[in-house]
């Protein structure tokens, strides 16, 4: 491995090759953290983005990528900083700006940088090049820019005004950017004094601050559908969080110390339309749980498909803890297909249901 010297710097700079980093330390810890925004509306996701930092007092640099159809934001630590706690902050950042925003997610939104928490076994974890290589610069790429995209004319004398987060300001800048809640936006942890965690309420039934409606009407179909006009911001944020979980995928591959560049932390299964916000059907519960928590009337629409009944019988034998198991799933009304205790026992049609 050889040294960075001045002379591989100035290379660098000069253009004869191009500088990358290995955020990930031998301690997993790191001295910055970078997001990458890419597609095709990069432009707006990381303005809002910066509007989060700013909102946090969170010093940020903004690059044009090297291609010049993305972004980079920058944000450097005056120490070396746990990993796990700099990735903590940009997940943070990222659920309050999407609140910020009312959006399901950033579509821009690609990776940070350190992509994992510990660094991978046998690896380096993810390369990412540096920023001012004269090969892009020269076309306005892989520099410096404001929030309106424009270069700052003194690239140096900018990043000298940059004043990096340490430790402390890190741990305050989390709290901050959480708003109380778990980083990771999918759990709520309450107050961090609380000498009984385990008596705090289910997120669902959590009180909602803000005027909320007397009444929700909700579409039941191949999801729960809830129109987005009549919702308050944080009533809309925590309907999108009961459709969100913890990848174990990731935590088990990260306890592994193998590369997790391609499996979200977080699985999120709210879908964002036009008009609506659409829940999995298996939310009804937690969702009414959540309304009732805050006197809010569910208005139920019932628009699932019946089905079409077809003539079959069941000729098998079903042993006790199967036919144990098929009572339980028949006397959930969601955790079955509906099908007519006549089926069960062999008589009767089985419904076909199109899914």
């Amino acid at each position: 491995m050889l040294p960075v010297t001045d002379q591989v710097l100035y290379d660098h700079l000069s253009g004869r090759h191009t500088i990358g980093i290995y955020p990930l330390r031998k301690d997993d810890s790191c001295r910055f953290l970078a997001v990458d925004f890419d597609e095709a509306d990069w432009r707006n996701d990381s303005r809002a983005f910066l509007r989060s930092c700013h909102d946090t007092n969170i010093p940020t640099a903004l690059e044009i990528s090297r291609s010049g159809k993305g972004a980079h934001i920058w944000i450097f630590f005056s120490e070396p900083v746990p990993a796990k706690e700099a990735r903590q902050l940009g997940a943070a950042l990222l659920s309050r700006t999407c609140e910020n925003t009312r959006q399901l997610s950033l579509a821009s939104y690609e990776h940070l940088f350190p992509n994992q928490d510990t660094l991978p076994k046998g690896g380096f974890g993810n390369l990412t090049a540096l920023p001012l290589q004269k090969q892009p610069r020269r076309c306005g790429h892989s520099i410096f820019v404001d929030e309106q995209f424009q270069p700052y004319p003194d690239q140096w004398g900018f990043l000298a005004s940059i004043h990096p987060l340490s430790r402390q300001a890190l741990e305050d800048a989390i709290l901050h950017a959480c708003r109380g809640r778990h980083p990771l936006d999918v759990a709520f942890t309450g107050d961090k004094n609380d000498p009984c965690p385990w008596q705090r309420p289910a997120p669902q039934s959590a009180r909602l601050p803000g005027t909320l409606p007397r009444s929700l009407h909700l579409v039941l179909a191949n999801q729960i559908f809830i129109a987005k006009d009549i919702l308050t911001q944080p009533l809309a944020n925590r309907l999108i969080r009961l459709a969100a979980f913890q990848n174990p995928e990731f935590y088990r591959t990260q306890a592994m110390r193998l590369p997790v560049w391609n499996k979200p932390r977080i699985i999120g299964c709210a879908e964002n339309h036009p008009r609506h916000i659409g829940l999995p059907r298996g939310c009804l519960d937690a969702l009414l749980s959540l309304l009732r928590a805050n006197n809010i009337q569910a208005e139920i629409q019932d628009e699932r498909i019946s089905g079409q009944f077809l003539s079959v019988q069941f000729t098998g034998i079903l042993r006790e803890d199967q036919q144990d198991a098929i009572e339980k799933m028949l006397a959930q009304e969601r955790c079955n297909t509906g099908f007519p205790r006549a089926w069960q026992t062999g008589h009767g049609t089985m419904p076909v249901y199109r899914l």
